[in-house]
Order: C-alpha cells, then structure tokens, then sequence
C-alpha cells in the first residue's frame, strides 16, 4: 500500500476492499436479552416490525446523513450466539430461572431471519423518517436492537457534522484528524468512514484506511521538529524521505520564523502547517513569506481545534489556506455526541393478522404501521417529504427512499465501496435547497404525513392498549 505520507489530499492512498468485522452474538442490552427469554416462554413468536428514527434534530443541524448501513447489515448477516456466550448467560443470576430451551434449542441455533429496508447510505433524513426498518420473528427484531442503533447513529451523527464542515469549506478540502480523541479505536475507525461519506478528502486513520479504501493523509508531529538540533534539520531531513510530498509543521517554537526557515532552505514541500494561532494572521503573513520566495505551490493547512463555525470565519475573511484538518468535532461529533436515535415496535401480527401499534407517553410518542418515505421534487430540487404507510401507493412527484436491503437475514444490497457512497452524498446533498444547507438560521424541511397516516395515528390515540 502507498500511503500518502505528504499530500494533504490524501491523493496517492489505495482503494482498499473492505475487510468484514467479526459479529459479537452479546452486543446487546441484558434487559432485550430477557425480553427474548420472555417472548420464547410465551410462545410469543409472530412477525413483528420496528422502525428506527430520530424524533428531533440536534441544534444547528437542519438534516441528517444516514451512515452505518453497511455495518449494519453486516452485523445482522453474521450473528449469532456462541456457546461460551450461551454458558456465560445461562450463569447470571438474572436467568437463573428461564427454563434450559431457550439456552439449548433457541439461542443455539439463533440467526437472524428477517427482512430489513433501508435509507440508502449518504441520503439526507429528517426527524420521524425511519432510517431502518426490521421485519422479523419478535425476539429477533427485539435482540437486534441495541446494534443497531449503535451502528447508524453514531456514523450518522458524524457524516452529518462532516457535511457542515464540507459545506463551510466551500470547496477546500477537509481530512478528518480526530482517532485520537475519538472514544476508543473502533469509534474513531468507524468516525473516520462516516466523515469520508459525509464529504471529507482523507483521514489520518490508518486502519480506516485498509478496511474501507480511504485516502491517507498525514504530516509531521511537533516531536519531530524537537527531535532535532533545529527547524531547518528537521525539516530537510523530513524532505530526504518524503521529498515534494512533504508537509511542514511550522508552529513548533515560531510560527513565521519556521516559515522563513522553510522558505530559505531550498525544500519545495506540497504544504506547510498551521496548527496553533492565529490562523487568519498567520496565513497571510506565511503566504507571503512562501509567495516571496517563489514557493506559490505551497500550500497551507490548517488544524487545531477547528469546527464548522471556525473554518466558515477563516474563508469569509479570505484567508489563504488551502485545506483544514479536523479532529474531535468530527470523531466524538462533538455537538452532538448523541442523536437519541430510536427504535420503535410499529406492527406486530395478532390472530393471523398484521396490527399497528403506537406508543402514547407523552413526548415519547412513536407512530403506527409500517412506514415509506416519499421525497418530492421539483425542477430537480426537493421540496419536501411525504411519510406514509408502507402499503401507499405514494405522493405524486415522489421518489421512496427506502428500499429492501435484506430478505430471509441474507442482504439484497450487495456491499458497496465507500467511493459510490460518497458520490450518492453529493448527489443527494446537491439536491436540497441552499436554505437547508446553511449553517445558521437554515429553513426547516417540510415533512409531512398522509391522510392514511393521519387516520391511523387518530384511531390508536383514542383505543386503549395500542402498545
């Protein structure tokens, strides 16, 4: 593999096939495990469909990215429950009394066996569309639970706050930086894939890269530059390795003094860093510094702390840097670290027949039946979505967004690289009016309800016991 050890764009990294994760059969809550137990005794086995949601955006978010479906599936596809789980469950005091079936014949030979639909990957979402849908025997689409949620909206949280990053940039490239603050090595892994859907150039994430076939991108650490006598060994010695892909750390002792060192040493690194200061002044101070001494292919990254909000201020004064690296705004989606992502029993079977079911606690409502988004366009523009019962034939103008992803716990959407993904982002994106895209003061999307909907939603909310 050749990494891009310089390029701040990441350029030169190899598009890498994904490397499949391994299905951990206990990555779940104790409390849907006893739920399991529980459907199992009753015999309590039916068809049963959950939807999973959000029901309000965070603040200064005016859409969502969806992500996390390929890991999703993936987990679905391969789980399972090993017999050392079995034994290990079959130990707690909790489930001492659950009778040895449910260990022995059911958790055994324990699949999942359901269908799934799906926003595809890369797709703007609003509060109350359903992300995923789960058709399954109960005590599957009850298990399944805490994974999913864990999987799409942890990556959706992040590729949405990377396509507020894109969108402040303006066209300059953005590498996600942040594995080191991210919240364990699989979050910054699976941050790193969300932010190259949401519209990043790179990450600094080696084993992102390999797994999923993002570009790399890294420059220099301050040990570097202290390592040695003096900047200008430093960074000749760096150039020895990496020759015109080099990127030079300016900001170790003297930003500017650092600049001139570079400028005077003959290098002719791709870029220079600024990862403290000032980094309006500092860039137009080093631009010229560079500029003078015939370097005007150099360009100038920025890092440090950075956000939608500081970058949006760096391009609105016209600044001269060329590309920013972000960190922990995008690895722990800083913002917004949780969605409070739902997952809801919308319909389950009773008496041979399918039965809406709508939770009624107040501001923890859910919505009934099986659902379809329906996004309606105009002149190539979306103006609005329309939320359905499955069962609609839809909105006039309307394009449904999910689709069956997987059918008999095998998938029907074959994996697919993270290049086609983002190139669906953009599409997608490009599609919503400049008004949502904003950073501040955004419009609301209009989402909508059918008149089925409506008259289902009435019906359960005057019945008692509607689940």
């Amino acid at each position: 593999m050749i990494i891009a050890t310089g390029p701040i764009f990441g350029r030169h990294a190899t598009r890498a096939a994904p490397v499949p994760v391994r299905a951990m059969g206990l990555s779940t809550d104790f409390y849907e495990l006893t739920m399991m137990a529980g459907y199992h005794a009753a015999g309590l086995l039916v068809p049963a469909t959950f939807e999973l949601y959000v029901r309000e955006l965070p603040p200064h978010r005016s859409f969502l990215l969806a992500a996390g479906l390929e890991q999703a599936l993936d987990y679905l596809e391969n789980l399972h429950v090993r017999p050392e789980e079995i034994q290990y469950l079959r130990s707690l005091p909790g489930m001492q009394d659950v009778q040895p079936e449910f260990f022995e014949d059911y958790l055994a030979g324990f699949r999942f066996t359901g269908e799934a639909w799906a926003v595809e990957e890369g797709t703007p979402v609003f509060p109350l569309e359903p992300l995923l849908r789960i058709t399954a025997p109960l005590p599957e689409g009850q298990f399944v639970e805490t994974a999913l949620l864990a999987h799409i909206m942890f990556q959706t949280s992040v590729a949405s706050r990377a396509a507020r990053l894109i969108e402040a940039a303006s066209g300059r490239p953005v590498v996600e930086f942040g594995a080191r603050r991210a919240h364990g090595t699989e979050a910054g892994r699976y941050a790193a894939r969300a932010a190259y859907l949401g519209g990043c150039e790179a990450t600094s994430n080696v084993e992102a890269g390999l797994r999923f076939g993002i570009p790399l991108s890294g420059t220099m650490a301050h040990s570097w530059v202290m390592a040695f006598g003096d900047e200008a060994t430093a960074f000749r010695r760096y150039a020895e390795v990496f020759g015109g892909r080099a990127v030079l750390l300016l900001d170790t002792y003297d930003t500017l003094r650092a600049a001139r060192v570079a400028a005077a040493s003959g290098l002719t690194p791709a870029a220079v860093r600024l990862d403290s200061g000032d980094i309006v002044a500092l860039s137009r101070a080093v631009r010229d510094i560079l500029d003078t001494a015939g370097l005007q292919q150099t360009k100038i990254f920025a890092s440090g702390d950075l956000d939608e909000w500081r970058i949006a201020e760096i391009v609105a004064v016209g600044a001269p840097v060329d590309a920013f690296g972000v960190g922990a705004a995008l690895s722990t989606s800083s913002d917004a670290p949780s969605l409070g992502g739902l997952y809801k029993l919308v319909e389950i079977e009773r008496g041979g027949a399918a039965v809406a079911t709508m939770k009624r606690s107040p501001r923890k409502y859910s919505y009934p039946g099986r659902k379809q988004i329906w996004r309606v366009f105009e002149n190539g523009i979306a103006v609005g979505d329309v939320l359905a019962l499955a069962n609609e034939s839809g909105a006039p103008g309307g394009q449904p967004l999910l689709r069956r992803v997987m059918s008999g716990g095998r998938r029907e959407l074959l994996p697919q690289s993270i290049h086609e993904l983002r190139a669906r982002r953009r599409a997608a994106v490009s599609q919503l009016p400049a008004s949502i895209r904003t950073l501040q003061n955004s419009a609301r999307y209009p989402v909508s309800f059918t008149q089925a909907l409506e008259a289902s939603i009435d019906r359960l909310s005057r019945s008692a016991g509607s689940g």
